[in-house]
């Protein structure tokens, strides 16, 4: 499999021996099917977290003893990891921050403080509000107008209208990789191709994709990738922004303060070189360890086999929710081009009932508008329940989830 998740022919994976690595999962009564909002960590990355914190704990930057010494080389260690994951060039590339939507704040900062009044920025129907807040913020500040890719009716995003909408007066596409509500993959390719006709830039939102494999930033030709440590087995408070050296180096940092400068003076200050620049002050440095940790030891995975083990409890899933009388499936019934992540609704039945309901049965899912209210409303609702799969979730897991499900429209409650 490539790094963007084609499949062939691979070996069973062991789900179970995959989910003994996870102190919180040996709970036999938890069937823990919220992984787009939060996955549970290894114990790789917790015990890579324990030595920075007895062992390492120092500040970066300017301190010349031991500690500091080895957490100067556990965090820029970190980062060298991340960019493996993600194939950066070079570990420069990688800016800390504190969660993807850090990430996105920075990017329609910075790189907003770039643009002009009139320029545009397309987004999606499809995007968090962490993908959408910010160039509504950037739009208010500085005159720039929002264009939107319209979502199909199964929920992907309709790319037919792109070139109405890239336009010669854009100058960034901004998208989800991989939706958080339809759980569907964006088709990358002809964004790209549409911006770079243009010369505009393209800036992905890579939480929801980047727990599923290794990400390839060069192959998908993109400028910017933005994501998150917590929903990638890693710890929460820390995430990252890729960008192209070129956009880092023409950017104006986000916050100053600390020691991202270069020299400081009470009339004026210059800054450090990327990425020094956009980490103001103490930044999470045990996070980005605890990051650095999750992407190598994701990166030794056999993506092949857990794709295909992830895909196949989907479809169990898909196929439960098809013939469950009321059932509606928010997102694509079948598997091509999309993740484990399934968002659904019962009739007489509101989706907070349906999640507390799971949650009597050890069943853990996700109820509301997932940080997607502009998506929800175009297809008409305000809420779905959401379940939500990773590799170390079983066939036992979804039979529980299944069994719940038949229990509700049955009318059980207990």
């Amino acid at each position: 499999m490539d790094r963007n998740g084609t499949t062939a022919s691979v070996e069973p994976f062991d789900a179970a021996a995959f989910k003994a690595q996870f102190p919180v999962l040996c709970d036999p009564s938890l069937r823990y099917l919220d992984n787009a909002a939060t996955s549970q960590m290894p114990q790789h990355v917790l015990d890579r977290l324990d030595r920075f914190e007895t062992r390492e704990r120092a500040n970066v930057h300017g301190g010349v003893h031991r500690l500091a010494r080895a957490a100067l080389a556990a965090y820029e260690g970190a980062r060298a990891a991340t960019a493996r994951y993600i194939n950066a060039r070079r570990p420069e590339e990688v800016v800390f921050t504190y969660g993807a939507t850090s990430s996105l704040n920075l990017a329609a900062h910075s790189f907003g403080e770039l643009l002009q009044h009139g320029d545009e920025v397309v987004l999606s129907v499809l995007e968090h509000h962490s993908n959408l807040l910010p160039w509504q913020q950037l739009a208010k500040r500085r005159g720039v107008v929002l264009k939107f890719i319209p979502v199909t009716p199964e929920g992907r995003m309709d790319l037919g209208p792109l070139d109405r909408l890239v336009t010669q007066r854009c100058r960034l596409v901004a998208v989800t990789h991989c939706s958080n509500v339809t759980g569907t993959l964006t088709d990358v390719a002809p964004i790209v191709q549409a911006a770079r006709a243009v010369g505009a830039r393209v800036l992905l939102d890579g939480a929801q994709r980047v727990p599923h494999g290794p990400i390839d930033v060069q192959a998908l030709g993109v400028d910017f990738y933005a994501f998150s440590g917590h929903k990638m087995f890693g710890p929460t408070g820390i995430g990252a922004l890729w960008a192209r050296p070129e956009l880092l180096e023409a950017m104006p940092p986000f916050m100053v303060g600390g020691q991202m400068i270069r020299q400081v003076t009470l009339e004026d200050s210059s800054f450090a070189a990327p990425p020094r620049k956009f980490e103001a002050g103490t930044p999470p440095i045990a996070g980005a360890i605890g990051l650095g940790a999750a992407a190598e030891w994701l990166g030794r995975q056999d993506w092949p086999a857990i794709t295909a083990h992830e895909l196949c409890l989907t479809g169990r899933i898909l196929e439960g929710l098809a013939r469950t009388p009321g059932a509606r499936l928010v997102g694509p019934p079948g598997l091509e081009r999309r993740r484990g992540v399934v968002s659904f609704r019962l009739e007489g039945h509101d989706t907070q009932t349906i999640c507390r309901l799971m949650d009597r049965h050890g069943v853990a899912l996700r109820c509301g508008h997932h940080c997607a209210q502009p998506l929800l409303r175009a297809f008409g609702i305000d809420s779905t329940a959401r379940a939500s799969l990773a590799p170390y979730n079983t066939d036992e897991d979804v039979d529980a989830f299944l069994t719940v499900l038949d229990q509700v429209k049955g009318g059980v409650e207990s």
